[in-house]
């Protein structure tokens, strides 16, 4: 059997293309916060309000792209996102033109928008080209693309931003980004794509708010979106002050400093492979506990060693090397009763349970600007006590998780 079909595999490409996509946009965001510092003279709690606008976005927007993508189609919602995507790269150009920070958060919050809506969209678009057998091949295939675009994110920002850091170095770079995505969603537009809706009956006993109450009183469900805000939370601030930590410690630029960064983020994609691999062997529980714990002091050492040099570089790697299973095992974990007539779900309810678990990337846009005020009146490696205790409230998931499924063996 295929996984994927020859009259997908064009409309397959071109969704794939997403997930690079939004990749490409987190990753230039966290470098972002560097630039800014620097050619604004800004405190790390003004820095960090960018991450604000891009994770405040994705929470405001993923549910209504949901109804959106209900009412209409798959495809519509692509059109929808790229748009947003495109239209927040370009503002950066005006925004350049008269030196505001306020207009660059506007445009970093109207691209996290489209970001959002393509996230929202593309996963289960990929999942409906071709046959239910095969859909979870289909989307690992798609989602490897997504690191890739994180690592480009990086590469494009020390090429372009880091290496001759301006406001116009800054928007010159999102404004060929936005260019690229009128492209890409004019090809969309003039070639035939699979309308694909989501066609979830809106009966009474399946409407949204029915579906909220059950998925509320599901603890593994309600804990898993507290988890999932504070991973985030702890993933986006690591990588935030990544660079500045950095520069900071080994006394260097903010380019070479993006490699650090750069580094990281390979060590995150890399040790995904190797947690994949391990599931076959433990269960994804038991490896959240390790990776929680591993994590937590690996943040901890960060806190500790400031003037130690490779010491604290080192550990600071390794955090992302032990995070980096948690995103989607959690959403995993918190998902896989929610249809379970047996432990109280319904049919259906995984939509907007799924919706529930990218609202809490929120996460992301609350607590990294928590961890630059810490920063601003303690330390910079001091700030990372926010992360810290944000891998303990997903060690503590996974205790939680783990304890349920001992007690129903």
């Amino acid at each position: 059997m295929k996984v994927i079909e020859k009259k997908y595999l064009v409309p397959f490409l071109l969704v794939t293309s997403l997930f690079f996509l939004w990749g490409l946009a987190n990753n230039m965001t966290d470098t972002l916060l560097a630039a800014f510092k620097r050619i604004m003279s800004m405190s790390d709690t003004q820095t960090s309000l960018i991450q604000l606008a891009f994770y405040g976005a994705y929470f405001c927007v993923a549910f209504p792209a949901a109804l959106f993508i209900r009412k209409h189609s798959f495809k519509a919602g692509v059109v929808l996102g790229l748009c947003l995507y495109a239209l927040g790269a370009m503002l950066f150009l005006p925004a350049a033109k008269i030196a505001s920070y306020g207009f660059y958060l506007v445009s970093i919050y109207v691209l996290a928008c489209g970001c959002s809506v393509l996230e929202t969209t593309a996963n289960p678009y990929i999942l409906s080209m071709g046959d239910p057998e095969t859909a979870t091949r289909r989307l690992n295939i798609a989602q490897a693309f997504n690191p890739l675009g994180s690592i480009t994110g990086i590469l494009l920002s020390q090429a372009f931003i880091l290496s001759d850091i301006s406001l116009y170095s800054i928007s010159g770079t999102y404004f060929g980004l936005g260019c690229v995505l009128v492209v890409i969603m004019v090809v969309m537009l003039c070639i035939s794509m699979p309308e694909g809706k989501d066609d979830t009956s809106d009966h009474s006993q399946n409407h949204w708010r029915s579906s909220l109450k059950r998925l509320v009183s599901n603890r593994k469900y309600s804990f898993g979106v507290i988890a999932q805000f504070f991973y985030v939370g702890a993933q986006i601030g690591v990588w935030s002050f990544t660079i500045r930590i950095v520069m900071n410690e080994l006394g260097i630029l903010e380019k070479p400093a993006a490699t650090i960064y750069l580094i990281s983020i390979i060590g995150f994609c890399a040790s995904r492979f190797i947690y994949t691999w391990l599931m076959k062997y433990c269960k994804p529980s038991k490896l959240l506990v390790f990776g929680s714990i591993a994590a937590l002091l690996c943040t901890l050492i960060v806190v500790f060693t400031a003037g130690t040099g490779w010491v604290m570089v080192v550990a600071l790697i390794l955090v992302s090397f032990f995070m980096s299973l948690m995103f989607p095992t959690i959403y995993g974990i918190a998902l896989g009763d929610v249809e379970n007539l047996a432990c109280g779900g319904y049919p259906g309810d995984a939509k907007i349970g799924a919706s529930g678990l990218i609202m809490a990337i929120l996460g992301g846009a609350i607590l990294t600007p928590l961890q630059g005020i810490v920063s601003d009146n303690w330390s910079i490696n001091g700030s990372y006590m926010v992360p810290a205790f944000c891998f303990l409230v997903v060690l503590l998931y996974a205790i939680y998780v783990t304890k349920m499924e001992s007690n129903k063996a």
